[in-house]
């Protein structure tokens, strides 16, 4: 396999190229890098740099002189995939690395294909001389980035490592260049430890240890010494699946987690109830009091919390009339009438639990968990209550408390300060791209259900195209 790299600074490489496993990869012949220096396909005097177009300063370098490089590069070295690196790019993920190693290594040696879970001991069993027919030409801006009529003119992939600015593509190169080179056989020795870590499954890699086995008052775990195997790889799975749920979930609700990988997970997501508050609500700007019961916000809300795993939905009013046509309603629901005619709505209905206040939801969910839960309201007033907000990326934060959650979503023109200042956290508004913001209760409640429980598969990540 060749990499080939056009660069301002070929040196950055000379020792990242020749240590570890990349090195060995050298020395074994699995790996031939080749260097394309810009200042190299200038004449003398000539600079590779001008001044941008338009306002404004910053120098970017020639087209021509790209031009000249790459042209140069497949002269030499023969055409290959071209990769730019630009924060514009595709962001640089596992599944993507996976998806190019694909499309550009395995496809191109005998039509191989490393599937997202496969094992790659088969695959690494094979000598790597029948595996070494690709070319990637990694081309490495500097200064402004990389005129984008060459991008559009020569690229086959623009990739980013991440949400930030580096000073050029060098770096890049290399996290990529080391990524890519840990899938490609005969690199890493032992296959297997490129099979179990983190970002190769819907969990992060479970947490690894070295004698001794006390340092600094702090222990081995006892099961990683008992010679148990079995424990051991099941102990392991959880603490996986632990460290994924309270570090990255965001990374499991986009892997497109299996059935067993998501029954895991909830092993270490706290019970979530959710309450509609029609006491304590605004019905004037500053204004305290009640709302009516509908039958819309019973059976939407309740149908949005069954999907997303709510253990119980609490619909809260102290008003006699209101409580008595939610009596009504469930007895309907909860009957055999109610089961006959729609089996789905009655059993999203049975989550329902009637009261009478706030504190009643409270007592309810401590009885029955033997702690009370961290509440969670959402409101427009952020300035306000700006020491409590979050954002719907701490759920890592919320769930290693290990305490129940308890979502309050108002009626009305929204929860009353009073009912505010009791929330332990408020999660920032839902916002759109326009200044109207009126959407309704049932509405608001699955959207937040969705951004905080919901599964997200990023299938693009896996899909990467030119």
């Amino acid at each position: 396999m060749k990499i080939s790299i056009i660069t301002v600074f070929p040196e950055f490489y000379q020792e990242f190229i020749n240590t570890s496993l990349i090195g060995r990869a050298v020395e074994n012949k699995i790996i031939e890098f080749n260097f394309i220096k810009l200042s190299d396909v200038t004449s003398p005097g000539q600079r590779i740099d001008e001044p941008v177009c338009g306002p404004g300063s910053g120098m970017i370098i020639k087209p021509e002189i790209w031009q000249k490089a790459i042209e140069l590069c497949i002269k030499n070295y023969g055409d290959g995939t071209k990769i730019f690196f630009s924060p514009q790019g595709v962001k640089l993920t596992q599944p993507i690395l996976k998806k190019l190693a694909n499309k550009i290594y395995f496809k191109k040696n005998n039509n191989k294909k490393l599937e997202q879970k496969e094992t790659f001991q088969n695959i690494a069993e094979q000598k790597s001389e029948e595996l070494c027919d690709c070319h990637l030409i990694l081309i490495c801006a500097r200064y402004e980035g990389i005129d984008p009529r060459v991008e559009q003119y020569y690229a086959d992939y623009v990739i980013s490592i991440g949400d930030y600015v580096l000073m050029g593509g060098d770096l890049p190169a290399q996290v990529f260049i080391e990524s890519f080179l840990r899938l490609i056989p005969g690199v890493v020795g032992r296959a297997e430890s490129v099979e179990k870590e983190s970002f190769e499954s819907p969990f992060l890699d479970y947490p690894e240890y070295g004698l001794p086995v006390e340092w600094n008052g702090l222990q081995i775990p006892d099961i990683v010494r008992s010679g148990n195997h079995a424990q051991i790889e099941k102990w392991r799975k959880e603490q996986a699946a632990q460290n994924t749920v309270y570090k990255r979930f965001d990374w499991f609700t986009a892997s497109n987690p299996e059935k067993s990988d998501i029954n895991l997970a909830k092993k270490f997501i706290p019970n979530h109830y959710v309450a509609l508050m029609h006491n304590n609500i605004l019905v004037e700007e500053d204004k305290e009091g009640h709302s009516s019961i509908t039958s819309l916000d019973i059976h939407d809300i309740a149908r949005s919390a069954s999907t997303y795993g709510i253990k119980n939905y609490f619909v809260v009013s102290e008003l006699e009339d209101q409580q008595k046509i939610l009596s009504t309603f469930l007895g309907f629901w909860g009957g055999q009438e109610g089961k006959e005619y729609n089996k789905n709505r009655s059993q999203a209905v049975d989550i329902i639990i009637p009261t009478i206040n706030l504190d009643q939801v409270i007592f309810h969910i401590e009885k029955e968990s033997n702690i009370k839960p961290i509440i969670i309201a959402t409101s427009a007033k952020i300035s306000k209550f700006e020491n409590k907000l979050i954002d719907y990326y701490s759920q890592g934060m919320i769930f290693e408390k290990k305490r129940p959650v308890l979502f309050l979503f108002g009626t009305g023109k929204g929860l009353s300060d009073n009912i505010l200042d009791r929330c332990d956290y408020i999660l920032l508004p839902i916002n759109g791209m326009t200044d109207y913001n009126h959407l309704s209760v049932r509405s608001a409640a699955a959207i937040i259900l969705d951004r905080w429980l919901g599964l997200n598969p990023n299938y693009l990540q896996s899909c990467i195209e030119k």
